[in-house]
């Protein structure tokens, strides 16, 4: 007995890119490859390479802060407004230290989001769902593959970090067991300095990790999007399905036909009006034609235009109101003329030949 293949089977495979309307709306959903890591990575790495360049100016303006609360703070009555007073102080002037180092932070975290993804903000993913407090679904979520990678990738992050760590220590060991035998501000400084280094190296790892999970969400999302076979032939009868669209469709084939029909006009041999109601234009070309061809035609306003294109090209305009609606009315645009108008037509194109010199 012959065993029958399931094609069915393979039409629900998801094996085909998405189409642009996925795309567009699994970004309304708050679904685009992003990386968390590579922001983070790059705002830490902004922050301490911002410090070990004004870590000196923080530092001498915290000890003045300090020397201030000691000297001339400390002088003051102890009440309750004097206390309140020193504390905005105390917590403006260590604001106005920091904030420009948090600001280039968090300027830089938001264009590396911006860079990713663009401007987005979407409201699905804040949105409640049932589903989630399903202990299967929730289980699912656990044992994923996502999560496998989450893991991973958390592994890694520790042992290069450190590793890294461990690498920057090594190299300043020399300068760190002497740190008792150096005064209180040079010590502070050393350590200072080497934390800073130990910060560095420790974006500069974690930069490296969000560049390759950025690479890896760009591969996950790509995968998670795609459609089967099925899922486009059914967008497409969707989309085409739509009234809108297709009276859009419909309105942009009309303006283009138009156009070229316009453009068309220019090369005309005369345009036969009725005359405000109906313009036709004629082209004959005895070597290829085997009588006058209608190359445009319009009715009111279309016939105007018409009328103004063929005076702006020296296009002869001859008024027969019966001829104009007949012709109208029986030809289409690329239509030879019948044999009936023959005579009529004849005897425009030699007034016409005759006007411009060609007879």
């Amino acid at each position: 007995m012959k065993q029958r293949l399931n094609l069915q089977f393979f039409a629900e495979e998801k094996t085909e890119k998405a189409t642009p309307k996925k795309r567009r709306d699994t970004r309304k959903k708050g679904q685009v490859a992003k990386s968390n890591d590579l922001s983070t990575a790059l705002s830490m790495l902004a922050i301490f390479i911002v410090f070990l360049f004004v870590a000196p100016k923080i530092g001498k303006g915290l000890g003045d802060l300090m020397k201030q609360s000691y000297t001339d703070d400390i002088q003051m009555a102890l009440t309750e407004g004097h206390v309140h007073q020193l504390f905005t102080q105390l917590v403006i002037e260590t604001a106005k230290l920091i904030a420009p180092v948090l600001l280039i932070a968090l300027v830089i975290g938001v264009f590396s989001n911006i860079a990713q993804i663009g401007l987005l903000f979407s409201t699905e993913t804040l949105s409640f769902k049932f589903n989630r407090l399903n202990p299967l679904s929730g289980f699912k979520r656990i044992y994923s593959m996502r999560a496998i990678v989450e893991f991973l990738k958390s592994l890694l992050k520790i042992l290069l970090i450190g590793l890294t760590t461990f690498i920057v220590l090594w190299i300043n060991r020399d300068q760190l067991l002497v740190l008792s035998q150096k005064t209180l501000w040079d010590s502070v400084r050393t350590a200072g300095r080497t934390v800073l280094e130990m910060g560095v190296a420790a974006s500069l790892v974690l930069l490296f990790i969000g560049a390759l999970d950025y690479a890896y969400q760009r591969f996950d999302h790509e995968k998670n999007i795609r459609m089967s076979k099925k899922e486009i032939k059914d967008e497409y009868k969707n989309t085409e399905g739509d009234p809108q669209i297709k009276a859009k469709v419909r309105e942009l084939q009309r303006q283009m036909a138009m156009r070229r029909m316009m453009q068309e006009v220019p090369k005309a041999d005369v345009v036969i009006t009725n005359p405000t109601h109906f313009a036709v234009a004629l082209q004959y070309k005895d070597d290829s034609m085997e009588a006058p061809v209608v190359i445009a035609k319009g009715a009111d306003l279309i016939a105007q235009r018409i009328k103004a294109i063929a005076r702006e090209n020296d296009v002869v305009i001859v008024e027969k109101k019966e001829l104009a609606r007949a012709l109208f009315h029986r030809l289409d645009i690329g239509d030879p003329i019948p044999e009936e108008f023959f005579k009529a037509v004849a005897e425009i194109l030699a007034y016409v030949y005759k006007l411009n010199g060609a007879v």
